[in-house]
C-alpha cells in the first residue's frame, strides 16, 4: 500500500511538473509494487512442504522469482534509457507543494524500506532480501532526481534527463546484482567446492575413495550427494557407520543436512 501511494504520488508529479528524472523514479517504484505482489505469492507457494511431484520442496520458486524480477527490471531500465537519450526536452516545473509531495515520498521509502529490511533478516529470505535492496534503491534516487529536478527549474534543463539516466543506470546495476544471485541456483551450480569436501572425507578411516562429489542449493539448504568406496569385507553396519561420521564432519564443516552418501564395496 506504500509502495502504490508512492507510484501514485510521483506520476502526479511527473506529469504537472515534466521532469523525465521524477518520470523515471516513478516507474522505478512501479517495479517496488511488482516486487511487493510477486514476493507476496511466492513466499506462500514456496513454503509448502515436499510432495509426490516436488520431492525437493518448492523452494527454488523464489529463486526463480528473483530472476523474472530481475529480467523485468532489465527491461525498464532500457526503455528508460532510451527514452532519456532520445525524447524531446520539455520545460520542467516545480512548487512548494511538489516538493512537499515528493519529501514525503522521501519518508516513506525510508521507513518502508527498514520494515523489509527488518523482516528479511528474521525470515532469512532472498525475495525479501532482493525487495528490500530495492526499496532501498528508491531511497537514493529520489533524492538525486529532487536535486536534479530542483536544478532543471533554474536552467539547467540537462540534470533531469541526466537523472534519469541515472536512474535506469541503477536498475541495470540491480538487476545484475539479482541475476548473479538467482542464475547460480537455478543451473545448479556447486554449493561447496568438491575439492574441499574431498579432502574432509578422505581422511576418515575406512574410505578409500570418494568420487561422484555432487553439490547445489535449493533454496537456503545445501543439498550433497556424493559416493565412498570402503573395503568390501566390511559389513552394512560398518559401512553405515562410516558414512554417519561423513555426514557429522559435513553439518560441522558446512552445515549442510541434506545429504545422500553411496556405499560402494572395494576390493583391496
Amino acid at each position: 500500500l506504500a509502495n502504490c501511494l508512492v507510484l501514485i504520488a510521483k506520476t502526479i508529479v511527473a506529469l504537472s511538473t515534466g521532469s523525465m528524472g521524477i518520470l523515471a523514479d516513478a516507474i522505478h517504484s512501479l517495479t517496488d509494487l511488482t516486487n511487493n505482489i510477486i514476493a507476496w505469492i511466492v513466499i506462500h507457494f514456496s513454503s509448502l512442504p515436499a510432495d509426490r511431484k516436488h520431492p525437493y520442496g518448492h523452494r527454488k520458486l523464489e529463486t526463480l522469482a528473483v530472476f523474472i524480477l530481475a529480467s523485468i527490471l532489465v527491461v525498464l531500465a532500457f526503455e528508460l534509457a532510451i527514452n532519456a537519450i532520445s525524447k524531446d526536452q520539455t520545460e520542467v516545473v516545480s512548487s512548494d507543494l511538489e516538493l512537499f509531495v515528493m519529501l514525503c515520498v522521501l519518508i516513506i521509502n525510508i521507513v518502508v524500506t527498514s520494515w523489509q529490511h527488518m523482516w528479511a533478516k528474521r525470515l532469512d529470505s532472498d525475495i525479501l532480501h532482493a525487495d528490500a535492496s530495492h526499496t532501498f534503491s528508491d531511497v537514493l534516487v529520489t533524492i538525486t532526481v529532487i536535486v536534479g529536478w530542483q536544478l532543471s527549474t533554474i536552467g539547467y534543463a540537462w540534470v533531469d534527463r541526466l537523472c534519469a539516466l541515472g536512474v535506469a543506470l541503477l536498475i541495470f546495476y540491480l538487476a545484475y546484482n539479482l541475476f548473479r544471485r538467482a542464475v547460480p541456483v537455478l543451473i545448479d551450480e556447486y554449493a561447496i567446492d568438491p575439492v574441499e569436501l574431498s579432502n574432509i572425507i578422505n581422511p576418515v578411516p575406512g574410505v578409500k575413495r570418494v568420487y561422484r562429489i555432487r553439490s547445489r542449493w535449493v533454496g537456503k539448504t545445501r543439498v550433497i550427494d556424493l559416493v565412498i568406496s570402503v573395503d568390501s569385507t566390511l559389513s552394512t553396519k560398518e559401512s553405515h557407520t562410516i558414512a554417519d561420521k561423513i555426514e557429522s564432519l559435513i553439518e560441522k564443516n558446512f552445515g549442510a543436512t541434506d545429504i545422500s552418501i553411496h556405499v560402494e564395496p572395494e576390493n583391496n
